[in-house]
């Protein structure tokens, strides 16, 4: 018994780990030592069902103090891409799954040659920088944009579904990209600090901080509660042995519970004269 609660702790334990380091990588903010550039989150999540609608997104980032993300110019652009290389480096265990981006439109019934030209960011900005996939936007009925990140995927005729944009149906679910203000203070990193190039710079600093205390607990607690009740099981378990025994040692046996000794003694009917 000592040696299953053993077990389960050190399994708890690890899967606490884990859950911490997918937590870095999918819900931290990344800020810049130089304070001139905006911050950004990468949420990646492996699993298919907990990929959200653009809608969600947006309200996600928003919730934050941020917005989906909006790309001014090329170099932005750049900038996201080697983000994300680092976000999805060998040994991470993340693959393919696109991540919706700021960009939408209004509007139903309109031509396909009107239809880019009408679609806009979320966080109202005026940015004219657009990286359309070959062939997109397909327009219709899908008026939410994502940036591609399909790196298994067989290349296209516009290339390797990689960073460029499509567009795709608001309803469905992806991954996403915050941008908020450069932090003036950021926190203390949680691991260690690595290095992305930007065009035109030398290696920037980039300080990974936290993204806040709820989110962070969530990630933690969510995946070690089958654990956590199996480790209580177990220990009720043991307890209840425990206490079982406790009562059989307590017990007096029958045939001590027989025995008298007689006081007064009695005199043997074969032995009178």
């Amino acid at each position: 018994m000592r040696l299953m609660v053993s077990l389960l702790l050190g399994a708890a334990l690890l899967c606490g780990q884990a859950a911490f380091c997918r937590r870095v990588v999918s819900g931290q903010k990344v800020c810049f030592a130089d304070l001139k550039h905006p911050c950004y989150k990468m949420a990646y999540f492996h699993e298919l069902s907990s990929r959200v609608s653009f809608q969600e997104a947006r309200l996600a980032c928003e919730s934050e103090g941020g917005a989906l993300l909006s790309l001014e110019n090329e170099a932005e652009q750049k900038l996201i891409e080697s983000l994300l290389q680092n976000l999805t480096k060998p040994g991470t265990g993340i693959s393919d799954g696109d991540f919706w981006i700021g960009l939408w439109r209004n509007g139903d019934g309109l031509t396909s040659g009107a239809c880019p030209d009408l679609y806009q960011w979320s966080d109202k900005s005026h940015y004219q920088y657009r990286n359309w996939y070959t062939d997109e936007p397909s327009c219709g009925s899908e008026k939410c944009v994502v940036m591609y990140h399909q790196p298994t995927a067989n290349p296209g005729l516009g290339g390797p579904y990689l960073y460029q944009w499509n567009d795709d149906r608001c309803n469905m679910k992806h991954n996403y990209i915050c941008k908020y203000e450069p932090e003036i203070n950021p926190t203390t990193p949680v691991e260690k600090t690595y290095f992305t190039n930007q065009p035109g710079d030398t290696h920037q600093n980039v300080v990974v901080t936290e993204a806040g205390i709820i989110p962070n607990l969530i990630y933690v607690v969510i995946p070690t509660i089958p654990l956590l009740l199996l480790i209580l099981v177990a220990f009720g378990t043991c307890c209840f042995q425990m206490v079982h025994k406790s009562k059989g040692r307590t017990k007096t046996s029958p045939n001590q519970s027989t025995l008298w000794i007689s006081k007064s003694t009695r005199k043997d009917s074969s032995m009178e004269v």
